[in-house]
């Protein structure tokens, strides 16, 4: 049976003794009853039965009681025991928190104090206070402040524990715990000897930033003078005393600085000075008597005192010197050039322009610099303009035609170009401007459109002349034959007209070309220049802009000239490997600065073609290739023989080209979509297919979006003929060959000429420029005067060209030197009659290396 507390069984015990006494009652009232109707009744044997039961009842109750009798005295022997044990446990408990090196203290759920240690009771006792049982926690707290038993209380932040310094010098640090019931245990650790070691680390830790504060002044890059408020000299360094020639034994005993500074050639700078205006003077620059320049900064400190710090600023003003040289530089070049040149910044303000730029609109020369485009174009004009600027400054290159007032009022149409400069984090800082006034040739286009439309509406009327004719007289067929003789004439027309336009285009882009070849000669005179890596940097963006534009003015030469049929290919045997190994070496660098990964397959095959335009459609689906794969892909030329011939082949792992835009890729204008900075205009491939489709040759192209895209060109075989050789030019400094070297050069444009002047003077060259040979006689003795090679234009003016130019030259003349025949004419017949007069021919633009390497190779025969 279950064990029951001493409670119970008490309870039980009383219950059952009532009972009891109940049960003796009745049995002595029954017995009473019996004896009194004894005489009355006749039945003795069931009052004896009666008795009998009642006694058995009385029996089974005595049991009971003496059952909850012996059940109380065993709990009470189990109570005796536990009370035993909780004297031991408390006994126990007692003996462990004085075992505690710590103070221990315990309060109830009310916070007083109910159990404590004697190391706790000895702490009270420093301050004469006798602590007993019941005190609360906010008592204990009251009593330490008013005793003086607390000197100090550093209270913890979040979970940290308070901290307390006695009377006595010791530091005790409470930590504090919740107990079930509500009450709360608390340990006071006595951590003097850690804060000893704490202070003793702080002041260790002071004194070694102390020495690094020392050691960090010794190391710096500028002289340093520390001044505390009292106005003398606390910390300074090796380089303060080098530049101010003071010797450090005047700084033993903190001098005053005033004092100090008197006996030194370099000024007092305090932040106290003032300049002629009366404003304060928080820097100077000074040169010294040695010929050093010195730069003085005085900073004052919000505790008082202040710092100087003295800097050699010798070099930088010297380089400042060479800067301010250089900038001549590019003024007096891009001042010649016949263009509009700026700098615009990322705020949107001019920072260069030169003069051709300030003279078109208006302002005096120099004071565009510092205004905002806003300001110098209005506030509408800058409209039109800002979202190409927002392009250019988003680091897109960007071209563009817009219509502009000149300084006089006179609206005219200008192409722009907005080419954005790269900073070294790899975002624009600014970007580029250059402006080329195309009012003419637009004006010429739109005439050339109206003319159009008005045809195209001639051969509408016509066409409905026609369907009503048809419609009325179909039984004429005389009539009819005459209306459709009238639509072929129309058509020719039409097609007359087209030509005319593609003629017109073809020749206007010679003259376009000319001042971007004096552009860029004026460059290449310039990047051979030494100068500072900034300069040098913005002159090459120049040179790259100045590429850009002529690449694009190239290609629209070049698909003028296919459409006008003034390319005639000049076919020939050669092995392939020959062209194709130039191309892949000059492909492999373009590749690895685009982040391509670039292989080849090179044939050893021997094909009939044009080499020059072969070239030409290999280095296009190159550049395609380029630009349409991103950084980390793959481009292969490769080679394949094929049974009827062979077979050249471009494969990218670009974006591809989808299924439905495969027949119109190699129209004109016609561009696909890709991630980079796209500057091309649609020709390449246009131009690729115009030159196939001359060539015969045929031109495949396969391609799966997202993939890569392969293009193929099919080349018949050739022989070649027994005397075939390819020369190969020998790797040398070309410029050693050049200096003191006699060069004439004859050309009717007068920037062209200053700009290889410029050029060939820096390469080291006795150069005489001339507009033409009456211009050549009247500089020097055309049959006499030294001449190491002859450079000449082709198209000169009055229908003048060089090469009668130059037979005239060498009649007069004892010695033949090499000739140079410079010219914008591709044709074959020009070719052919340079290589029978045993000139060598360079067309325009002239790339400055390429020119010192022809030269070179002239001159040394």
């Amino acid at each position: 049976m279950d064990e029951q507390s001493p409670e119970q069984l008490r309870a039980r015990i009383s219950e059952l003794e009532a009972e009891n006494a109940r049960l003796n009652k009745i049995r002595n009232a029954l017995v009473e009853r019996v004896e009194a109707s004894s005489g009355l009744r006749a039945e003795p044997y069931a009052a004896f039965e009666h008795s009998v039961i009642l006694a058995e009842q009385v029996r089974e109750r005595t049991e009971a009681l003496n059952a909850a009798l012996h059940d109380l005295k065993h709990s009470n022997q189990a109570l005796k025991q536990a009370n035993e044990e909780a004297a031991t446990a408390h006994q126990r408990l007692i003996d462990a928190i004085e075992s505690i090196s710590d103070a221990f203290a315990l309060f109830d759920a009310d916070k007083k104090l109910v159990l404590f240690n004697n190391r706790f009771r000895e702490i009270w006792a420093l301050c004469g206070v006798d602590i007993q049982r019941g005190i609360s926690l906010s008592r204990c707290l009251e009593l330490g402040l008013e005793r003086n038993l607390i000197v100090e209380t550093q209270v913890g932040q979040g979970e940290e524990a308070n901290i307390y310094r006695l009377c006595n010098g010791r530091w005790m640090q409470m930590s504090s715990r919740e107990t079930g019931d509500g009450g709360l245990v608390a340990l006071y650790t006595d951590i003097t000897e850690l804060k000893a070691s704490e202070a003793a680390q702080r002041e260790q830790a002071l004194a070694q930033k102390s020495r690094l504060l020392q050691s960090t002044v010794d190391n710096l890059s500028q002289g340093v003078a520390l001044v505390n408020a009292a106005g003398r000299v606390e910390i300074w360094n090796d380089l303060f005393l080098n530049l101010t020639g003071l010797r450090s034994g005047a700084l033993t005993d903190a001098p005053r600085f005033e004092t100090l500074m008197s006996g030194s050639e370099v000024a007092l700078l305090t932040p106290r000075s003032r300049d002629e205006q009366d404003q304060p003077l928080r820097e100077l620059t000074q040169e010294l008597s040695d010929g050093r320049v010195v730069e003085i900064r005085t900073h004052p400190l919000s505790a008082g005192g202040f710092v100087n710090t003295y800097t050699d600023i010798t070099e930088h003003s010297r380089y400042a010197e060479t800067l301010r040289e250089s900038e001549q530089w590019i003024r007096l070049i891009t001042d010649n050039v016949p263009a509009l040149i700026a700098y615009v910044g990322e705020d949107l303000r001019y920072q260069f322009t030169n003069k051709v730029y300030d003279d078109w609109y208006g302002w005096p020369r120099g004071s565009l610099l510092g205004e905002t485009i806003g300001r110098v174009h209005g506030e509408a004009q800058f409209e039109r303009l800002r979202p190409y600027a927002e392009r250019a400054l988003a680091g897109e290159s960007v071209t563009f035609e817009i219509e502009e007032p000149n300084a006089v009022g006179e609206n005219r149409y200008l192409l722009k170009a907005y080419v954005p400069n790269i900073g070294t984090q790899g975002k624009p800082v600014g970007f580029f401007v250059m402006i080329r006034d195309i009012t003419e040739r637009r004006r010429t286009a739109m005439a050339l459109q109206q003319a159009y439309q008005n045809l195209e509406q001639r051969v509408r009327e016509r066409t409905s002349e026609l369907t009503d004719l048809n419609q009325q007289l179909r039984q004429e067929i005389g009539e009819r034959k005459t209306i459709e003789s009238r639509l072929r004439e129309a058509k020719r027309e039409a097609e007359q007209a087209n030509l005319s336009k593609t003629k017109f285009l073809a020749a206007v882009s010679h003259d376009l070309l000319q001042p971007l070849n004096a552009a860029r000669l004026f460059t290449g005179a310039l990047l051979d220049q030494p100068m500072p890596e900034r300069i040098g940097h913005l002159i090459g963006s120049v040179s790259n802009s100045l590429e850009d534009v002529e690449r694009l003015l190239s290609t629209l030469v070049d698909i003028s000239k296919l459409d006008a049929g003034a390319i005639k290919p000049d076919i020939s045997a050669f092995n392939v490997s020959e062209l194709l190994n130039n191309i892949a070496s000059e492909y492999t660098h373009i590749a690895q600065s685009e982040g391509l990964a670039f292989d080849s397959v090179i044939s050893s095959a021997v094909v009939s073609t044009d080499p020059a335009l072969l070239a030409r459609v290999v280095r296009n689906l190159l550049s395609n290739a380029v630009r349409y794969t991103d950084p980390g892909g793959r481009i292969l030329l490769g080679c394949r023989r094929r049974p009827d011939g062979l077979e050249l082949q471009v494969l990218d792992t670009g974006s591809g080209i989808p299924t439905d835009q495969l027949e119109t890729i190699f129209q004109e204008f016609k561009r696909g979509k890709n991630t980079g900075q796209d500057k091309g205009l649609g020709l390449g491939l246009a131009i690729v297919e115009k030159i196939a489709r001359m060539l015969g040759h045929s031109i495949n192209v396969l391609s799966q979006p997202g993939r890569g895209s392969l293009f193929s060109i099919l080349l018949p075989y050739g022989e070649l003929a027994p005397q075939h050789t390819v020369p190969q030019l020998q790797h040398r400094d070309f410029g050693e060959g050049l200096r003191g070297r006699h060069i004439w050069m004859i050309d009717n444009d007068q920037s062209i000429c200053d700009g290889m002047s410029t050029l060939l003077g820096g390469w080291g060259c006795e150069t005489v420029t001339a507009l033409s040979l009456e211009h050549l006689r009247e500089q020097l003795a055309v049959g006499t005067a030294p001449l190491d090679l002859l450079i000449a234009d082709y198209h000169l003016d009055n229908d003048v060209n060089g090469v009668d130019v130059v037979a005239e030259i060498m009649q007069q003349r004892p010695d033949q030197p090499p000739v140079l025949m410079v010219t914008a004419n591709y044709s074959n017949e020009l070719k052919q009659q340079m290589r029978e007069l045993g000139y060598q021919l360079m067309h325009k633009p002239i790339r400055p290396l390429k020119l010192k390497t022809m030269l070179s190779h002239l001159i040394d025969g």
